[in-house]
C-alpha cells in the first residue's frame, strides 16, 4: 500500500487509546523484519532511522530509500520517521527523499536556542506537510531529557509547545536511552499530567528499558508514541552469536543473518501485540487524563 503519514498512525493509536509502535532501522535487514512483523500482526508501524543509522551507512539516501520502498510494497501501513536529527541539512534531504516526519532534537541546545531551532524548522517542514516531533531537553548530558532522573516539568512542556508548533513532544517520564535491562518504572501520574496539559501527543524515548506491564500502563495512563530500538537490535546480536556458536565454520553471512532478521520479525510482531493492548486505565489517572482524539 501506498506510505502512510506518521500523523495519522499516531492520531489512530491516540484515539484508540493504544501506543503507536515507532522501531529504530539499523540496517537493511533489520527494516525487513520490522516491516514483516507488521504484515504478521496487520498493525502499522513506524520506521524510524535515526542520524546515528544515517552516519553509519555514510549518507541519508541509501538506507532511507529502502525503507521507503519496503514502505510502498507493504501490505501494512508504515510510516517512515527519521529520528534525533541534530543536522539541519538531514533535514531537508530527508524531506526532499520523502520521509513524513523528522524529529528535530536541539534539546542539547541552551532552552531558547532549542526553541528558535525547532520553531524554525517546525515551520519549515509544516510547509511541506511534514509531521515533527521534538524534545524540550536540559543542558548538558549525554541522554539531555531521557538522563536517568529528568523528569519533563508540564508548564514547561507546554510553553515550549506554544513556542514551537511542534505536532508531538518527547518526554522524561522515569526511561532512558540505551538500556539492556527491562527494569524501568515509569512515573504515570506525571504522564497522565502531560496528557492532560498538552494539546500534542507524548512520545517516550528510551522504551528498551521498560517492561511489556509497564509500557501497557503508560499507554493508559497518556503515553502515545513509543520508541524502541536497543531491546530489538540485542535480539538481532543474540540470534548471530547464537548461530555462529553453533556452527563456527559458517562463513555466509546470509546463514547466520536470516535467523537474526526472522528473531528481530518475531519479537516485533509480540510488541507490537503488547502495545496494541494497553491496561486499564488506573482511577487516579483516568481523572486527570482527557479524552483521546
Amino acid at each position: 500500500m501506498p506510505l502512510v503519514p506518521t500523523s495519522s498512525v499516531v492520531d489512530a493509536a491516540q484515539a484508540a487509546q493504544a501506543g503507536a509502535a515507532a522501531f529504530n532501522v539499523i540496517h537493511l535487514e533489520t527494516a525487513e523484519a520490522l516491516v514483516t512483523a507488521a504484515e504478521r500482526t496487520d498493525t502499522p508501524l513506524i520506521l524510524q532511522i535515526s542520524e546515528n543509522c544515517i552516519r553509519y551507512h555514510g549518507s541519508l539516501l541509501p538506507i532511507t530509500r529502502a525503507c521507503l520502498a519496503l514502505a510502498e510494497s507493504s501490505t501494512a501501513p508504515i510510516a517512515v520517521h527519521l529520528d534525533h536529527l541534530t543536522d539541519t541539512e538531514l533535514v531537508h534531504q530527508g524531506v526532499a527523499a520523502g520521509v513524513g516526519s523528522v524529529m528535530v532534537d536541539a534539546s542539547a541546545l541552551p532552552y531558547e536556542e532549542n526553541v528558535s531551532t525547532t520553531a524554525e524548522l517546525t515551520g519549515w517542514c509544516h510547509e511541506r506537510g511534514v509531521y515533527v516531533e521534538a524534545e524540550l531537553g536540559e543542558v548538558g548530558g549525554k541522554d539531555g531529557v531521557h538522563a536517568p532522573g529528568a523528569r519533563t516539568q508540564p508548564h514547561e512542556a507546554l510553553a515550549f509547545v506554544r513556542a514551537t508548533g511542534v505536532d508531538a513532544l518527547a518526554v522524561a517520564v522515569g526511561s532512558s536511552h540505551a538500556m539492556r535491562e527491562r527494569t524501568a518504572v515509569l512515573d504515570k501520574d506525571l504522564i497522565a499530567t502531560l496528557r492532560a496539559t498538552l494539546p500534542v501527543p507524548l512520545v517516550l524515548h528510551g522504551s528498551s528499558g521498560v517492561p511489556d506491564d509497564e509500557l501497557r500502563r503508560a499507554i493508559a495512563a497518556g503515553m502515545t508514541k513509543i520508541n524502541i530500538s536497543t531491546h530489538l537490535v540485542s535480539v538481532f546480536t543474540r540470534s548471530i552469536r547464537q548461530t555462529l556458536g553453533a556452527d563456527p565454520s559458517l562463513v555466509d553471512s546470509r546463514k547466520y543473518v536470516k535467523p537474526a532478521r526472522e528473531a528481530v520479525a518475531q519479537e516485533a510482531a509480540r510488541l507490537l501485540e503488547v502495545l496494541s493492548t494497553p491496561a486499564a486505565v488506573p482511577e487516579q489517572h483516568a481523572a486527570q487524563a482527557p479524552a483521546a482524539g
